[in-house]
């Protein structure tokens, strides 16, 4: 099986939509694939089909229930604040080697899947307790990452940024897939040449603007770049 693990420089970049894009990819071709997003903060109970957790369930044809819900999302908060915070508003903290058992135990046991995406949680540099962010959730699976990163202005550095970090912690990032930022007036892809002049060794991807289910062949390119297909 292969596992990869799907993060992003920022919140609301676009992990969920690529991450469901790629679940869709790999059914069509008749691959068994699962998916995790074991962290997630500003979850509405009242409203779990608009979650992310929730559009990783549709993707994967699941009910949206409570048992598939806790066993995609074991870590669900509702203040939409980092994920630190968001667990001590509610009088808890998450146990870091907990979360990465938790995965590792996903990655060992899952014999039937040919395919496991990991949906990180936040950015790079995202605190998930006192000490551990989501650079050193990462770190400690040591999996193939794809880095999500928008078109806006200043993503450039804030990509650069991300991708430098990983890279310090030598990290296997195969794959920087630039999401198109609504609104943007960003070439998307003079951002991806920019990114690719930066980063020679790092397949980076553009994605365009589309709307919720929709395809496109960049899936297929994700797919391939970090060797889920």
């Amino acid at each position: 099986m292969t596992a990869v693990f799907i993060t992003s420089t920022g919140t609301d970049i676009g992990k969920t939509f690529v991450t469901a894009g790629l679940i869709r990819l790999l059914k069509r071709k008749g691959k068994q694939v699962d998916a995790l997003k074991p962290l997630i903060s500003g979850f509405d109970p009242s409203q779990p089909a608009g979650s992310d957790s929730g559009v990783l369930l549709q993707a994967l044809g699941l009910p949206l229930s409570d048992e598939e819900l806790e066993d995609i999302s074991p870590w669900r908060y509702k203040a939409p604040l980092s994920p630190d915070m968001a667990a001590r508003h509610e009088g808890e903290s998450i146990d870091f080697d907990q979360l990465v058992s938790f995965c590792d135990t996903a990655i060992e046991e899952n014999e039937e899947s040919e395919a496991l995406l990991i949906e990180g949680v936040g950015g790079v540099m995202v605190p998930l307790d006192h000490k551990h962010t989501v650079l050193d959730w990462i770190t400690d699976l040591d999996l193939p990452t794809v880095l999500i990163a928008g078109s806006y202005l200043g993503s450039i550095s804030h990509t650069l940024t991300a991708a430098g970090m990983l890279d310090r912690e030598d990290c296997d990032l195969t794959t920087i897939v630039v999401s198109e930022s609504a609104g943007s007036h960003v070439p998307l892809y003079e951002t991806v040449a920019t990114l690719s002049r930066f980063l020679p060794s790092t397949d980076v991807i553009a994605l365009p603007r589309l709307a919720d289910g929709a395809d496109h062949p960049a899936f297929e390119q994700i797919a391939k770049s970090c060797g889920l297909i």
